[in-house]
């Protein structure tokens, strides 16, 4: 029997067959800031979820294209309370021409630092507490003025810092460009306590979102790309780089099946309940959601979005029946009931007759029988404003996903989740040493005889991800056990947790 035929029967038999609750979201107050700028930001407009000043709760980094990005200190008065925020943002980070920004430890000293995606040179900063950042001095990392629109990072064995790949969309160097002018992929492998000079992987076909994915849990990330088709036009298509010493493309022999889309965002999470990573894939006109398929040896996704009922391919309310545009994509569950929903930002290029304009964004509630239903409007969060970057994560710690976007010459949106009577765990990963944050784990959660699987990664999404505590949704769980493999393959202990609690979990 098919895995996603499986799953689905599965889900079935064991829930109830009663749609599931959708959550609720207020709105709240957001110091104005705005993703603006031509066509060097059409794309682009990444927000980043991290904790840079030690007092538990997340804080906002928002790409700004033409405006200066900021960054939104949280100021909400406790874990629960209301959530708030303010400006913070040191010079340092007051950039113009900001696409994107994804939290990690680069240098391993336990405070998280900043990987800024530029038209123009990238900025790698370095966390100095308290909110302040400076440019790393002793890296030798070096940006050319690429046009970058995508980023993940992993640490290979035996490396003390990580390995970074750069997405950069169109040449704008080449005469002939833009179409069919797609630029590299650049990939920074440390040599010993900097980086070498970056490799171009190419054929490169216009990233807008990458990923280094443990795909078949073997210990090795290699790196998923989905690339945008308006701009390389033909011959391109979805890529997966093996790492080898030197990085090579899977094929076609491999498992690898050729897919071309408008390639904007990766979301990954089990989804099938198998332990391996599911892929969801935003692009013009369907979004894409992909199983892994584990019979086959290589890197191999069927496509499953029909069945499951994640199209969102058209709008479902303002009255625009043009094809959609998928932006930043992402998994989390909304409602606390124990199965992971989709969250997608939905906004037109800019205006692309073709496309809707008014293009609401999506949540997608999945159901006990485990498909998935609209429940954006009904949940307050169906805006209609041109929408890119977003954080759809516990931002005050009540442990209910709260939802941040950044819009296209829109002001940024907040919006605090409320309501949800389903239990909950916050996770956080200590490893010390140089990952200190353990990218690469994995975090098994077993709660009412279901295995939650969480790969913990940085990358996907949208030009900006999140370095946060790892939310699981339990619903009427009471008890649970968690676990840890490491990255380096070992594999933690079981250990008894009760539910609605934050937990730090040490390597």
């Amino acid at each position: 029997m098919r895995a996603e035929l499986f799953f689905l029967l599965a889900s079935a038999t064991a829930a109830a067959s009663t749609a599931a609750a959708g959550p609720t979201f207020e709105p709240r107050p957001m110091p104005s800031h705005q993703y603006t700028g031509g066509w060097e930001h059409f794309v682009g407009g990444g927000l980043a979820a991290f904790d840079c000043n030690a007092d538990t709760l997340p804080d906002l980094f928002a790409a700004g294209g033409s405006t200066p990005a900021q960054l939104f200190m949280n100021t909400t008065s406790a874990p629960g309370g209301q959530l708030s925020y303010e400006i913070a943002t040191a010079d340092d980070l007051s950039l113009s021409g900001v696409i994107g920004a994804y939290p990690l430890d680069i240098d391993g000293d336990g405070l998280l630092d900043l990987a800024i995606l530029r038209a123009g040179p990238d900025q790698l900063m370095q966390g100095l507490g308290n909110c302040r950042f400076a440019p790393f001095q002793d890296l030798g990392f070096e940006s050319g003025g690429h046009w970058t629109t995508a980023f993940s990072a992993t640490w290979e064995d035996g490396q003390s810092l990580p390995t970074l790949a750069f997405g950069t969309y169109v040449d704008r160097t080449n005469p002939d460009g833009p179409f069919e002018a797609c630029d590299a992929t650049l990939l920074y492998r440390p040599e010993g306590n900097r980086y070498a000079p970056a490799q171009r992987l190419e054929p490169g076909f216009c990233a807008l979102s990458m990923l280094f994915t443990d795909w078949n849990r073997t210990g090795r990330a290699d790196l998923r790309i989905s690339n945008d088709r308006h701009y390389y036009v033909r011959g391109g298509q979805e890529q997966m780089w093996a790492m080898d010493a030197a990085p090579r493309l899977y094929t076609k022999d491999e498992g690898w099946a050729r897919y071309s889309l408008w390639g904007m965002g990766i979301a990954s999470r089990d989804i099938s309940g198998d332990g391996f990573a599911d892929v969801y894939l935003t692009s013009m006109g369907d979004q894409k959601f992909q199983v892994f398929d584990p019979e086959v040896p290589g890197p191999a996704y069927r496509d499953v979005t029909y069945g499951y009922g994640t199209t969102a391919h058209r709008p479902f309310t303002g009255g625009d029946g043009r094809p959609s545009t998928g932006w930043h994509a992402a998994f989390g569950d909304a409602n606390n009931d124990g199965r992971d929903d989709i969250f997608v930002s939905k906004g037109n290029v800019e205006q692309m007759p073709d496309a809707a304009m008014k293009d609401p964004n999506n949540l997608l509630i999945q159901q006990p029988d485990g498909t998935f239903s609209e429940g954006a409007e009904a949940a307050g969060i169906a805006t209609l404003a041109r929408s890119r970057g977003a954080v759809f994560e516990d931002l005050n710690l009540d442990g209910q996903l709260d939802l941040a976007v950044v819009n296209r010459r829109a002001d940024l949106e907040l919006y605090e989740n409320s309501g949800n009577d389903g239990n909950w765990l916050l996770v956080d990963l200590l490893a010390g040493a140089a990952n200190s944050r353990a990218i690469g784990a994995v975090i098994e959660v077993e709660a009412a005889g279901r295995l939650h699987t969480r790969e913990v990664t940085v990358g996907g999404g949208h030009a900006g991800g999140s370095a946060v505590a790892h939310h699981f949704g339990l619903g009427d769980a009471d008890s649970l056990r968690v676990r840890v493999i490491w990255p380096d393959g070992s594999t933690g202990d079981w250990q008894q947790a009760s539910v609605n609690q934050r937990i730090s979990l040490s390597r």
